[in-house]
């Protein structure tokens, strides 16, 4: 994550500009996929000079993953101009976009749970 030390929180205007970027690419993205798979973004995280921003994201189905991923990473560029036209800031971050493990490990977590209450209801 981003931050200006190593126990603080991003500023707010760091959380101002990381969600708009998150609704501009997931907007971008869905107008460009060919819809092969779902790409949903969860999060973005920019940093403090907002030079740098990652974009975290996930796919369905799981074996298109690596597919939409390298899609994603080649569209950067055109990720940024079309981010440059909707946000009126001095500074465009230059974008990384990465696979949200920690989403999929909390939909892991969600999944057992719900096996286990399913368990203790026939039980």
């Amino acid at each position: 994550m981003f931050t200006q030390g190593p126990d603080r929180a991003p500023s707010q205007r760091q959380t101002k500009v990381s969600l708009e970027i998150l609704a501009i690419a997931q907007d971008f993205f869905q107008r460009e996929s060919s819809g092969a798979s779902l790409m949903t973004f969860t999060r973005c995280e920019v940093s403090p000079d907002m030079r740098q921003g990652t974009l975290y994201m996930t796919v369905l189905p799981v074996d298109k993953e690596d597919a939409a991923l390298n899609f994603a990473k080649r569209m950067r560029t055109d990720l940024r101009k079309y981010v440059m036209k909707r946000l009126p800031i001095k500074v465009i971050p230059f974008f990384e976009i990465e696979i949200d493990y920690g989403e999929k490990n909390r939909q892991h977590i969600d999944k057992l749970l719900r096996e286990e209450k399913n368990k203790e209801k026939t039980s």
